[in-house]
């Protein structure tokens, strides 16, 4: 069975009009399993993802976290891998048209899992929070 990575929940966002707002999703994987960086140094690795939805809010930027570079027995050279716990932060751009009071804004956070002997099939995982648009 496929390890399940966990996001905790998103606490509820004030935004206003006109400005930006930051968002970070933190998420962890249990000890002993990995996943591939955004931009994995394999070409056949699947790269984590997080895409949102159209929504109140307009995506700006994505950060993804570091990684580092682990040597595993299937692979010949070192994999972008995050481990443990970590966090990718959005910059969202609050549209000055924007309706002002609580909304969704959805995403699906894309990843492959993997431990020292076989990677899974990648999952996706939905994440959400709630704007509040001032």
């Amino acid at each position: 069975m496929a390890p399940m990575l966990k996001v905790e929940p998103l606490a509820t966002v004030k935004a206003t009009k006109g400005a930006t707002a930051t968002v970070t999703v933190k998420a962890s994987l249990p000890s002993g399993y990995h996943a591939n960086t955004n931009k994995p140094t394999e070409a056949y690795l699947i790269p984590m993802t997080l895409k949102w939805t159209a929504g109140p809010l307009e995506m700006d930027s994505v950060v993804y976290p570091k990684g580092s570079l682990e040597k595993y027995s299937f692979s010949d050279k070192p994999l972008s891998v995050v481990t443990g716990q970590f966090e990718i932060t959005t910059k969202f751009k609050v549209p000055a048209a924007a309706a002002t009071g609580p909304a969704a804004q959805n995403g699906t956070l894309r990843y492959q899992a993997c431990d020292n002997k076989a990677c899974y099939p990648p999952k996706n995982i939905p994440v959400s929070f709630t704007v509040s648009v001032e």
